[in-house]
């Protein structure tokens, strides 16, 4: 059985790699990196079986190599990652002081790219790059997701309209701040509303609750996402109280590129293709769902889930977790439909819960009810 791949990520990884006596490098895989940097140590070396995406090349090294494939730059606005982007990266170019920087920042720039070889794109080179683009970023989630018990993996749903300046805003920032100290990674869709809530209150974890509202008070200045100062606000909170090691990964998509994604994510895995995207987020969250009000897209996501659980896809069921009583059982009755479902068999393997109190979300979540 042949091995398996060596990554190869960084420059200084790669420097590393090529200082060794070893002349013939096999199987590896280099991601992004600059061999021209170390030009002389590179043509010292013979490449069997490797792969090279989006590197950087001196001329002379595919005659030292065999069996090699060969991935380059494909011209377009954006390359391979070769990690998940920061919210700096993803933003890189914009000044909060100027709200239509917006526009020239990379994540700008890309968006518009996109709208303009059309989101469902016909043109193979363009849909090649997207899809190796996305084939990048999953890899490098893959990789990120290593380092964290599954269990401790949650997903908040809801919707992206929410409020600033409406209550449930804030109590979901409460309780991801403090799910986020207790150890458990938060994950959304990466983008306004509830799930901007949810990043909001990991990045703040560490914090007092003074500090944390301070920043709803500053983000209150722009209710919504299609406000003016809804991402200069975002900055100004997070440049005012520096992330203190928590850590929350959000996964927007472009396909609502309209819908900015949030600088308080630590970690993004920003997608074209948003099927992936949603599919992602479901199939990552092992430790459970926290559902809040939503609409059409949150509805969907409950099933999802609830598909996944029933037939336990991954060996065993999440938790899955509707917090606001009131607008699960009257507004938007999905609790009792789902509780009838499971009564009569339709749906087996769930576990429900509904509540308004963080206390239980919390023990839910660790397995304590």
């Amino acid at each position: 059985m042949r091995c398996k791949y060596q990554r190869i990520r960084t420059n200084d990884e790669l420097s590393q790699l090529l200082s060794q006596q070893e002349k013939e490098l096999r199987r590896y895989a280099f991601q992004s990196v600059d061999f021209t940097l170390c030009a002389q140590q590179a043509l010292a070396h013979f490449y069997r079986e490797c792969l090279f995406l989006s590197c950087r090349l001196p001329m002379g090294l595919k005659r030292q190599s065999k069996g090699c494939l060969y991935l380059p730059n494909m011209g377009e606005t954006f390359d391979f990652p070769n990690h998940l982007y920061t919210p700096e990266e993803l933003y890189e170019g914009y000044n909060p002081l100027v709200p239509d920087s917006y526009e020239k920042c990379f994540d700008g720039r890309v968006y518009r790219h996109y709208l303009k070889k059309g989101k469902h794109a016909t043109d193979i080179k363009e849909t090649l790059a997207r899809a190796l683009h996305d084939h990048s970023v999953s890899d490098c989630l893959r990789d990120f997701l290593q380092d964290f018990d599954e269990h401790r993996l949650v997903g908040v749903m809801g919707g992206h309209s929410l409020s600033r300046c409406d209550t449930s805003y804030g109590m979901v920032a409460k309780l991801s701040k403090r799910l986020t100290e207790a150890g458990f990674l938060m994950i959304t869709g990466g983008g306004p509303g509830a799930m901007e809530a949810t990043h909001l209150g990991a990045w703040m974890a560490g914090r007092t609750e003074a500090e944390l509202q301070e920043a709803l008070a500053i983000l209150s200045v722009a209710p919504s996402y299609t406000d003016k100062h809804w991402l200069p606000t975002a900055w100004e909170v997070h440049d005012r109280f520096p992330n203190l090691g928590h850590k929350s990964l959000g996964i927007p998509t472009w396909l609502y590129g309209h819908e900015p994604s949030t600088p308080f994510a630590t970690h993004i895995a920003k997608y074209f293709d948003n099927s992936i995207r949603e599919d992602g987020i479901l199939t990552i969250a092992r430790g459970g769902i926290i559902y809040t009000p939503g609409s059409a897209g949150t509805l969907q996501e409950i099933f999802q889930e609830a598909v996944q659980n029933h037939y336990l896809t991954f060996g065993y069921s999440s938790p899955m977790v509707f917090l606001d009583k009131k607008f699960w059982t009257e507004e938007v009755p999905i609790w009792p439909l789902l509780t009838r479902l499971v009564e009569t068999g339709t749906y087996k393997n769930l576990i429900l819960c509904l509540t308004d109190n963080d206390d239980e979300v919390e023990r839910v979540l660790k397995g304590e009810e």
